[in-house]
């Protein structure tokens, strides 16, 4: 069956224990808006929501096998639909997030002191679980120059080939700048890494959630020659505004680093199994819930075109990134506010909005504003209003 959502609406998640919502940062007034933690203020699709409760009304929540062929089918059904990417089953591994799949990768192929390229101004819990671990972050930043973003090819090298460096976590689609990497930058990337013998963990969460007529391109689709070399984080809870039921789907296929996944993951910590609810959630929403994501890509798509003239109209010095992927939108505010620490008060303080702040992706954020557009219109347009009179 199909259903028609409407996204205009969103849900009131007052009172939900909901990080967006009832945990705001401290000093925020009362009415603040909070477009700054990356999920969605949509419902989630009807299919979801039907199959949690059916599942509920089994009345008991047992220990659920991850490894069921009817789970992985569905993993591996989704890859192959959106993708066109073919995965075995076995190659695909349950953690409950992706961060903390990052911090167990990360264990499992360096040791301390080690070195860990990332790409700033990028999601700040790479840089956290490098120094948690006892690694050292190794920066290539990307380059900006009239309001978009690339890869720094030669720094990246370069990097690459220092014997104290390990591998790279690449961000694909990247968070924040909204770049969708093309199949010859992926490839690039890869080949570097492969000459240096180094290894990619290529964090693709977002890569479900990309503008019409752009195409996300898993890295090992598109450098199978290298699969023993690479990592892919997947999951469905950025697509699927899932996020609280933890569930992310890792693909290895060095078999020596999936007996060290087993070892360190399941053998020490324990971690095996997806919760009922979450394996329910995971497979309705991979084989039922297209339709709503076609819709909620649809609606983003408005929301990023909304966003565009809005800033075009009444913060012209703006300047918006390319927003190829994710629903985040990444402003380049300088031209107003060049004072990072100002800036943060102006939109907490005197705009009343709680944004993610650029400078906590590293120094080359320092100015900007990232801006969670999965979020009804009407709410983007209060949130944009509040920005533009507090900047003029």
């Amino acid at each position: 069956m199909a259903f028609q959502y409407d996204l205009d609406q969103g849900v009131d998640r007052a009172g939900t224990f909901s990080v967006k919502w009832d945990c705001l940062p401290a000093g925020a007034p009362a009415d603040a808006l909070p477009l700054w933690v990356a999920d969605m203020d949509f419902p989630c699709a009807q299919p979801v929501l039907e199959a949690l409760h059916a599942r509920v009304d089994r009345r008991i929540f047992g220990y659920t096998n991850y490894e069921d062929p009817q789970v992985k089918g569905a993993i591996t059904g989704w890859y192959q639909k959106r993708f066109g990417w073919q995965v075995e089953p076995g190659d695909i591994f349950y953690s409950p997030g992706v961060v903390p799949a990052i911090a167990f990768l990360l264990d499992i192929l360096t040791e301390e002191g080690d070195g860990v390229v990332i790409q700033r101004p990028v999601y700040y819990p790479f840089t956290k679980k490098i120094e948690a671990a006892g690694r050292r972050v190794v920066n290539s930043p990307l380059r900006y120059e009239d309001g978009a973003y690339s890869m720094d090819f030669g720094d990246l090298e370069e990097k690459l080939s220092r014997p104290d460096v390990k591998g790279m976590i690449l961000c694909s689609p990247h968070n924040p700048v909204g770049r969708v990497w093309t199949p010859e930058e992926l490839s690039r990337t890869a080949e570097l890494a492969a000459r240096y013998g180094k290894w990619i963990i290529s964090d693709e969460i977002h890569g479900d959630l990309v503008r019409r007529g752009v195409t996300h391109h898993p890295l090992l689709k598109v450098c199978p020659q290298h699969r023993d070399r690479i990592i892919v984080c997947t999951a469905p809870s950025k697509t699927f505004n899932l996020a609280g039921l933890q569930l992310s789907n890792i693909v290895i296929q060095n078999p020596a680093w999936q007996a060290a996944w087993r070892e360190l993951v399941a053998g020490r910590y324990g971690i095996m199994d997806a919760s009922p609810l979450s394996l329910a959630a995971m497979m309705a929403a991979y084989t039922q819930g297209e339709d709503w994501l076609d819709q909620v890509l649809d609606y983003l798509d408005g929301n990023v075109e909304f966003a565009r003239r809005f800033l075009a109209e009444h913060l012209p010095a703006a300047r918006l990134a390319d927003p190829q992927g994710t629903y985040l939108l990444w402003v380049d505010l300088r031209a107003y506010c060049p004072n990072p620490g100002e800036l943060e008060d102006r939109m907490l303080h005197r705009a009343g909005v709680a944004l993610d702040e650029g400078y906590i992706f590293g120094e080359e954020g320092a100015g900007f504003e990232r801006i969670n557009a999965a979020c009804p219109r009407s709410l983007l347009e209060r949130c944009l209003r509040r920005m533009a009179e507090a900047l003029g």
